[in-house]
């Protein structure tokens, strides 16, 4: 199959969307797919094209790293269209997004779309704070429209983004929830350098009598790291030796800096800034929980590659989570302050159990493995083209197959 990935974020941009995406591509390729990219040039404003991959100059959004594309860049037709693509996947409402659909539209392409952001809940690094009512609605409305009028097939990953559309947007179409996956064995403790992981530990003044609790993600008011700040002066004060490991960077990254520095936590809260994700496997390797007190999130792949680490994980009670941590088996699920320090200090004081649920966590993220995911994504990009009568190239390329006794 001849695939199409269209994307406003791809590597080397740390983000969730990107590692979901390459890690697609790979996998994709692995099981003799051709995967071909669309997505944003992050360096300047020029056009490429190189090894399967088109970057379309773009401009800053305001919202963190993210560039907006002209929605019809002509210098990409004419390479897309000796693609021969059999399917178009999207991964972004606009930009390149609103391209994808164009493209599908204009050659006779059917397109699957994922929906992977919760925008209303980042409206604000746009509007500043102003018009957060109208800006809402009118990306609500565009949402809607792309996913609802557009995409053959949305793919989303959890409940909570699957009422999202069905009881909010009132989308009516097939909506797939497919959770998104990673390759989990990268995170594995026996998969890493233990000489380097003793290293990076040493430069950060970890020792092995501290106790590590975990966030990975980016430092933006959305994630509400303020909460971890705020309640990790409380660990402290039961045992010096507790140290919250925030790696991450963000608008916010100062603003926390600054707030741990009031608080008198510099030597308890550590910052590491970005850590390219060749090496993040290492800082969740470090930690004894992993937590999280974001509401913002779709699913949260930094929860899943925490409990691929062995890590127990303690997350805000939220529709993203609910489908991943189970309570008292992998982690817990917090609905206030009380609780959140109430399942830490219960982790702190018993080793045994800290292990145990350290143990099912890492079992439970076998069902989000890369292998397992690709194979979710292509029954729908299967049943998407057979759906629309087959797509002409799709068809043709497996007749002559056929004829040449490759299959029976």
């Amino acid at each position: 199959m001849r695939i199409g990935i269209f994307t406003d974020t791809y590597p080397p941009h740390i983000n969730g969307v990107s590692t979901s995406i390459s890690m697609l591509e790979r996998a994709l390729r692995k099981k003799g797919h051709q995967v071909y990219i669309v997505t944003v040039n992050p360096e300047n404003m020029t056009y490429s094209y190189e090894k399967n991959i088109i970057k379309i100059p773009g401009i800053k959004t305001g919202i963190y790293d993210y560039r907006l594309t002209g929605i019809y860049p002509i210098g990409a037709i004419k390479t897309i269209k000796k693609w021969n693509l059999d399917i178009i996947h999207s991964h972004t409402e606009f930009g390149i997004g609103t391209f994808a659909r164009i493209i599908a539209k204009q050659l006779n392409i059917p397109l699957v779309h994922t929906y992977h952001t919760m925008y209303e809940d980042y409206v604000h690094y746009i509007t500043k704070g102003y018009f957060n009512g109208a800006s809402k609605k009118i990306v609500e409305y565009l949402t809607k429209f792309y996913c609802d009028k557009t995409a053959k097939e949305l793919i989303v990953p959890t409940k909570k983004a699957y009422d999202l559309f069905k009881e909010k947007y009132k989308v009516d179409k097939n909506i797939h929830i497919i959770p998104t996956g990673i390759e989990i064995e990268k995170f594995y403790k026996e998969n890493i350098s233990q000489s380097k992981l003793k290293n990076l530990k040493e430069t950060i003044k970890l020792t092995e009598k501290d106790f590590v609790i975990v966030y990975v993600g980016r430092l933006g008011e959305e994630k509400n790291v303020d909460f971890l700040i705020d309640n990790h002066e409380y660990f402290v004060k039961k045992n010096p030796h507790t140290k919250l490991l925030i790696v991450g960077t963000g608008p916010d990254y100062k603003k926390y800096k600054e707030k741990t520095k009031k608080l008198k936590l510099e030597n308890n809260i550590i910052f590491t800034g970005a850590i390219p994700y060749n090496n993040i496997q290492y800082y969740y390797n470090m930690g004894d929980i992993f937590v999280s007190a974001s509401t913002t999130e779709t699913q949260g792949l930094t929860v899943i590659e925490a409990m691929a680490a062995g890590m127990p994980v303690i997350c805000i009670d939220d529709e993203s989570f609910k489908n991943t941590v189970i309570n008292d088996l992998n982690g817990y699920l917090f609905k206030n302050k009380k609780e959140y320090r109430k399942y830490i200090d219960t982790l702190m004081n018993d080793k045994k159990k800290l292990n145990k649920m350290g143990h099912q966590a890492k079992i439970q993220t076998r069902q989000y493995s890369s292998k397992y995911y690709a194979d979710k994504v292509l029954d729908v990009y299967t049943a998407t083209i057979k759906e629309n009568g087959g797509h002409k190239s799709f068809l043709n390329r497996t007749k002559d197959i056929i004829k040449k006794g490759f299959i029976n």
